[in-house]
């Protein structure tokens, strides 16, 4: 059974005018599970950032008074390290982001994609990531399922139409690099992108709104007739600026057979540039991997933004 998609609707670019996005962005990055041909009506229907005199002689007095202090209670100069960039790079920190930062690269955006060896599992990377285009979630979330109507609607849609594509967070206003990992069934997504960080704070406040706002909803639309959608909150590590993380379960049936959809959805923030993570199948989610791929990611983002070389994968890591 082939159900085509509903053209979704266009939206506004937030790249500024004559921006260039990353050469290493694919196409667009895909949907999910084109390899899943026992639940193929389940992936092609279910849906839902100039002093005088005065002032020289101030100045040869406050530099009198400092030198005649003892050793140890003169200011210390701040010592910082050149960058790649000629930007003074921060200390490595469990969290947050370097400052000063610079501005996320193509090449950079690149560097700061995880490998195989940042996962835990058995995951192999894949070439065809970009081909990932089969739906995932097609239709229309029922407005009748919430209290506020189209309002609550329109936010759960929005999450059902972005999954496993590109622009979850919006359109990058910069680099944007992306790379796909498969295990049995399962696929994930990793994407690195730099936004508009008023933009980005807002996409990482909706976000952590879905819990709430769209816990359970029913999609439908194709002949597999209704599914049910549940959000929940996921735990992750507290790394970076911001961190919002959602596990995402569909419930439907597919030749008369019950299927489920399980996904891990997590997003860390770093300044105005961000790492998106989608893992998931119909065998279940392995959070593991999506932890690791947080905990692994995180610094290498970190590193490339100050100018360093990401540190190896702890060997702890397979």
């Amino acid at each position: 059974m082939t159900t085509s998609r509903p053209p979704r609707p266009s939206r506004p670019s937030h790249r500024p005018h004559g921006s260039h996005r990353s050469t290493v962005r694919t196409a667009r990055p895909a949907r999910l599970l084109a390899g899943a041909l026992a639940a193929g009506a389940l992936l092609a229907t279910a849906a839902c950032s100039g002093g005088g005199d005065d002032t020289t002689a101030e100045s040869d007095t406050a530099a009198s008074a400092v030198a005649k202090r003892p050793v140890a209670e003169q200011p210390i100069a701040r010592q910082t390290s050149p960058t790649a960039t000629g930007t003074p790079s921060a200390e490595r920190s469990g969290s947050g982001s370097p400052s000063p930062a610079a501005s996320l690269t193509e090449s950079g955006a690149q560097t700061a994609l995880i490998t195989e060896a940042d996962l835990e599992g058995d995951w192999n990377q894949v070439d065809d990531a970009q081909d990932w285009r089969d739906s995932l979630l097609i239709g229309q979330v029922d407005v009748n399922d919430f209290i506020s109507g189209k309002s609550n609607a329109s936010q759960c849609q929005r999450l059902i139409d972005t999954l496993y594509d590109e622009d979850l967070l919006g359109d990058p206003s910069g680099a944007s690099a992306l790379r796909g990992f498969q295990q049995g069934q399962s696929r994930l997504l990793y994407q690195v992108a730099a936004y508009e960080q008023a933009d980005l704070e807002k996409s990482m406040d909706w976000l952590g709104s879905l819990p709430d706002d769209c816990d359970q909803f029913t999609v439908t639309g194709g002949s597999g007739g209704d599914r049910t959608v549940q959000v929940v909150e996921a735990s992750v590590p507290k790394v970076g600026d911001d961190v919002k993380a959602l596990t995402v379960t569909m419930k439907g049936t597919t030749n008369g057979d019950p299927v489920t959809l399980t996904l891990d959805v997590a997003v860390v923030r770093i300044g105005a540039d961000a790492i998106t993570v989608t893992n998931g199948g119909l065998a279940g989610v392995d959070h593991a991997s999506t932890v690791a791929a947080v905990q692994q990611g995180t610094p290498r983002l970190q590193d490339v933004l100050a100018g360093r070389s990401p540190q190896s994968t702890p060997s702890g890591i397979n």
